[in-house]
């Protein structure tokens, strides 16, 4: 718990974190063992941290009374969690410090605001531990204005990028990137530009257009400098996206289109050699779009020569099923997916905490390596925006219509949390079984350390009793409707 400091009051509510954390900081440093079977392991009970939110009792992150692994359950549908199976390693889970989100935290809250929220979002011990930051390379929608690394007046280019700088983001992204890694160094960083500069194409502006046949060169340059300039800055870049949403030219904010085709030539003869030739490092991931386009990564993906340069597919939700997913790594199963975008709204009719909980079970289910959301903040209405969404929220609110400001943690921060709090770098996930939606829906992971994280969420409407099976023992539980719960042990030490 994180005395006098109204942010986190607003979401533990009654609960006391520091007794959890306390209770995870004994359980993760227990020894790791092998696997044994239930008669040949200790009789030592196994400990089981219980941590619940809901959004029908406004309650986040609330601490429950432990539980025990035994002999007995209920008669009612079982979870059975099994780590000997193991799936996809997990690189994490965020949201985007757009431009809009960086100038709030920058300019809209006091210093000790600011380090508190910061703190609350990326330290893993004293936060919940946000590490995926998907960075748009120059302005997107959510910006205070349109601009990219090389802006140039009408008619000018520069193939070779002499022109090409970072210093817009030097005034207050960079500096909260660095903040935001010096919490968390396994934070990691995805570039996407929404726009080239307008010299690079057919529009001539960073609004539509496609990218110009002689630009392809001068772009792949673009994204070595973006790299190289980022480093420089203290800020290490994990991956890159060609394009974001290739196959959307907005009319109102940044965007470009880009074809299968011409991103496969791209990867295959510019950005992929590019990088190699410089020693970069960074992943590049094709697509950057919607789960019900998949045709856009298969066609990439099925150029050899450009997969080759490839990691996998970043992929959004605003189209289509999460099931996308698996039909993609069933055709590419050494290729990594990456779920980088999915924006909360005033659109979504249903159970906020629900739905969040649905997109973070299903996505890694379906072998997603990321939960990464949109804006890590907006203000009260919405804003700073150029177009587009107009009715987006952020994973917290900065609503600066109060003095002092206050800052809300909203249901996406709770849904966050409930993975990102309890994993850590290198987990993997491990088989466990799920029930349709309306049931319980769950999914499981091993930290590196040996503990096992599993999540339930109950889409149903009425309360669902159900037991955790592990290694022939049970726990019993009940959540109530719209609730979600991470329970997290570690396998007791070899009795000696």
């Amino acid at each position: 718990m994180y005395p006098s400091a109204e942010f986190l009051r607003l979401i533990l509510r009654r609960a006391s974190l520091l007794c959890l954390l306390a209770a995870l900081a004994v359980s993760a440093h227990s020894p790791r063992t092998r696997k044994h079977s239930p008669a040949s392991r200790t009789q030592v009970p196994t400990r089981i941290d219980v941590v619940e939110s809901s959004e029908d009792l406004h309650e986040s992150l609330f601490e429950k009374p432990p539980l025990q692994f035994g002999s007995s359950r209920l008669p009612a549908l079982t979870v059975e969690v099994d780590d000997s199976i193991k799936y996809q390693q997990i690189d994490g889970f965020g949201a985007s410090l757009t431009d809009s989100s960086a100038w709030l935290i920058s300019q809209k809250l006091s210093e000790p605001q600011r380090a508190q929220l910061l703190e609350t979002l990326f330290d893993p011990k004293k936060g919940i531990g946000l590490s995926i930051l998907r960075q748009p390379m120059g302005a997107s929608d959510f910006a205070l204005q349109s601009y990219t690394y090389d802006d140039l007046t009408p008619g000018e280019t520069d193939p070779d990028m002499k022109l090409f700088s970072i210093d817009y983001d030097r005034d207050y992204i960079i500096p909260i990137l660095r903040q935001s890694l010096a919490l968390n160094p396994n934070l990691k960083i995805i570039g996407s530009p929404w726009s080239p500069p307008g010299w690079m194409k057919t529009s001539g502006s960073t609004i539509g257009g496609t990218l110009v046949p002689s630009a392809f060169a001068p772009l792949a340059i673009y994204f070595v400098k973006y790299v190289q300039a980022y480093e420089a800055s203290g800020v290490p870049v994990f991956a890159v996206t060609p394009q974001n949403e290739p196959l959307n030219i907005p009319n109102d904010y940044p965007g470009m289109g880009m074809s299968a085709d011409e991103q496969s030539k791209f990867v295959r003869e510019n950005l992929g050699p590019a990088f190699r030739d410089s020693g970069i490092k960074s992943k590049i991931l094709v697509f950057d779009h919607n789960w019900n386009q998949i045709e856009f990564p298969v066609t990439v993906l099925d150029d050899t020569k450009a997969a080759a340069y490839a990691a996998g597919t970043a992929i959004h939700c605003y189209g289509g099923t999460v099931t996308a997913q698996s039909e993609l790594h069933n055709r590419f199963p050494e290729k990594g997916i990456w779920l980088t975008e999915c924006s909360g709204g005033e659109w979504q009719k249903g159970k906020l905490l629900q739905e969040a909980m649905e997109l973070i079970i299903g996505a890694t289910r379906n072998w997603a390596k990321s939960v990464v959301l949109w804006n890590l903040a907006l203000d009260q209405e919405h804003k700073p925006y150029l177009g587009g969404c107009k009715t987006c929220r952020g994973v917290v609110t900065i609503d600066h219509s109060y003095s002092p400001t206050k800052v809300i943690p909203n249901a996406d921060f709770t849904a966050l949390a409930h993975a990102s709090k309890f994993l850590s770098a290198g987990a993997v996930r491990i088989e466990s079984n799920t029930f349709d939606q309306g049931s319980l829906e769950s999914v499981a992971f091993r930290n590196p350390d040996g503990s096992i994280v599993l999540i339930v969420l109950n889409s149903g409407g009425a309360p669902a009793p159900f037991n955790i099976s592990w290694e022939g023992t049970y726990a019993s539980y009940r959540l109530d409707p719209a609730s979600v719960a991470t329970f997290r042990w570690s396998p007791p030490a070899k009795a000696h």
